[in-house]
């Protein structure tokens, strides 16, 4: 509990403004590495208040380093200085603190990168702490810069690193790097609505063991097992599962918790209200019974699902899987509302990893997949039934595979499989603990299933040329044949360079075709409703296989009001139906319609009699679709 007597000073600075800086020709720095979230413990309050106020053009999310890289640019971009050079956190390439050098590299004039190392190592002079920095060099001159990525890295004593750097010239972007232009790639119709974030629970009493959901209800009190469900967070899903559950009351208020599940009722009021009370934000306060982040477009997504797909936010390895409906994803997980192989298939190959290494971030030196980047940016192939039924075949495999090891061993862990695995790929030899892991997990059948998948996904694209290359990058030939490099890693450059080349080249096409209403839905009995679809221009139509019916694309259209009589609510129904062309859920079809007041619930009334008079038919699963 809070200390009511305690104090604590709190400054106010009084005029703050930029500071200003010596005239010079150059400048090179070193500024403080303090990340945002670190800048009120480092600071203070009222100078990161001060602070952020003054420089509005820098994201509040970006580290404090990025106010030295905004105000050296801004100088170098007005020829008050010839060029510029910090020492930055290597989160310079993530997605606030990149928002500064985007605004400069695309602004008039726009500034250039003469010289970047993304990713350096570094030890830190106060703590001795291992970090990892960036370094960059910023010139009005247009034209291209070198960038150096390191190859290898070897402790030589005394905790310095030598470091092996390959060279690379062009065009060096945002994301400090070359060649494609990944961070031009825009968010495409086709992938919205479907990828969020996991809940946020703000209460650590909302996490229950087994025993104690038994001992709340599970099984023997009707309807709580809709609000007890398994919970999975990143280590979960990567390393050995706690098997948790959570309490989730989303949907009831706390009288209905009170009256229907008194038990979970004094488990939150106890474990959780106390922890929101003291929550500055009021909703937080004053809903203390549900999660402080419920995700409610992401349970709309959810709704009919069997299941879905997800992958840890922040990981050493991008790996997909499916989990069950009825499992709650943490907010660090990435949750995606597909529940066709196809999609899992497409996720998990090589050339969509490729396009989240790059499109995404690091955190330290690990990838963070960020949905809008990595997910709503990644065009998905186009393909021919027979190949589509080859990559979804090819993904339950992969998917049953890994998890039937799972359940049969039960230290094996997932960081662990693809650790073997990517030293099946190099041939490097593995210790006794990679042995066994290489037993228990049959990581050799695991590596045939990624290859398989990756040569099926190249295929759906249409890029079957680059096999060679992946060929080599897997291990499965020797570089120098078929025309590839000479080395491994210079066919892994090359491949990746060809895939990110493609890629964004197919995002410009996927984005141009968008415009002109033409929009490739993958799931589009959730998507067409929620974009506000109402009619189809004949001369905009795209038909595309979904696997089980058509359905067409179009430019979104605003949502109409619901009519005022029944023969009129009825045709409007019909209508919406009709021009999706695919089966919709009830409140998909709501989703159509504006207006306040009681109709959503006469809405099922209205389908069952379009049904009864043969124009609707509802499916096994409830969804309905024109007859």
């Amino acid at each position: 509990m809070p200390d009511e007597t305690a104090r604590m000073v709190v400054e106010n600075y009084v005029n703050p403004r930029k500071a200003e800086w010596p005239q010079a020709d150059f400048v090179i720095g070193n500024p403080p590495f303090i990340g945002a979230a670190s800048m009120r413990a480092a600071l203070g309050d009222g100078y990161t208040e001060s602070l952020r106020k003054t420089w509005p053009e820098v994201p509040e999310s970006a580290d404090f380093v990025m106010h030295w890289w905004d105000q050296a640019a801004e100088l170098t971009r007005a020829g008050k200085l010839r060029r510029f050079g910090l020492i930055t956190t290597n989160s310079l390439r993530q997605t606030f603190s990149r928002r500064v050098l985007e605004r400069h590299l695309g602004g008039k004039p726009p500034l250039s990168l003469a010289f970047a190392i993304p990713d350096h190592p570094w030890v830190d002079s106060a703590d001795g702490a291992a970090v990892r920095i960036a370094m960059t060099v910023g010139t009005l001159q247009t034209g291209t810069g070198a960038l150096l990525t390191s190859a290898a890295e070897s402790p030589v004593g005394d905790g310095a690193i030598d470091v092996t750097l390959i060279a690379k010239h062009g065009v060096i972007h945002a994301d400090l790097t070359t060649g494609a232009n990944v961070v031009s790639a825009v968010q495409l119709e086709a992938n919205r609505d479907l990828s969020n974030r996991g809940v946020q629970l703000f209460g650590a009493g909302f996490i229950v063991t087994q025993e104690e959901a038994a001992a709340l209800g599970l099984g023997s009190v009707a309807g709580i097992e809709k609000h007890l469900r398994p919970y999975r967070n990143g280590r979960d899903l990567t390393d050995t599962s706690r098997g948790a559950m959570v309490i989730d009351l989303f949907g009831l208020n706390a009288a209905q918790v009170r009256e229907h599940f008194p038990a979970v009722y004094q488990r939150v009021l106890e474990r959780v209200k106390p922890e929101r009370d003291q929550n500055a934000r009021a909703s937080y306060r004053n809903n203390w019974w549900i999660f402080g982040e419920p995700r409610r477009q992401l349970r709309a997504a959810l709704l009919g699902l069997p299941r879905y797909v997800a992958t840890v936010e922040t990981a050493k390895h991008r790996v997909f899987q499916f989990l069950d409906a009825s499992v709650a994803p943490d907010n660090k997980l990435i949750a995606i509302a597909l529940d066709n192989a196809h999609a899992l298939g497409v996720l998990s190959s090589s050339v969509h990893v490729t396009w989240a290494l790059s499109s995404g971030t690091l955190l330290e030196n690990r990838p963070v997949y960020n949905k809008g980047f990595c997910f709503e940016t990644f065009p998905f192939p186009d393909t021919k039934p027979e190949i589509k039924t080859r990559i979804r075949d090819l993904a339950e495999q992969l998917d049953a595979h890994r998890k039937r090891q799972q359940a049969q061993h039960a230290d094996l862990t997932l960081t662990g499989m693809y650790n073997v695995l990517e030293k099946l790929k190099t041939g490097e030899p593995l210790n006794v603990k990679e042995k066994v892991i290489h037993e228990h997990g049959l990581v050799a059948v695991l590596k045939t299933l990624h290859d398989e998948l990756d040569r099926a996904v190249l295929d759906a694209y249409g890029w079957s040329d680059l096999a060679p290359l992946l060929e080599v990058v897997t291990g499965n030939s020797a570089p120098g044949a078929s025309g590839t490099p000479a080395t491994r890693d210079d066919c892994r450059r090359a491949l990746d360079d060809a895939l990110l080349e493609r890629l964004v080249a197919l995002n410009a096409e996927r984005a141009a075709e968008e415009k002109r209403g033409l929009i490739r839905w993958l799931r589009p009995e959730f998507q067409i409703p929620a974009s506000g679809l109402t009619q189809t221009p004949a001369a905009e139509q795209l038909e595309i296989d979904t696997g089980e019916e058509a359905a067409i694309a179009a430019k979104p259209g605003a949502r109409r009001p619901w009519p005022a009589t029944l023969p009129e609510q009825v045709k409007a129904v019909a209508e919406v139906l009709a021009a999706a062309r695919a089966p919709l859920a009830d409140d998909a079809i709501a989703a159509c319609f504006t207006g306040r007041g009681p109709w959503k619930k006469r809405l099922p009334q209205i389908i069952d009699t379009l049904v009864a008079v043969g124009r609707v038919r509802r499916r096994k699963d409830g969804l309905a679709v024109i007859a």
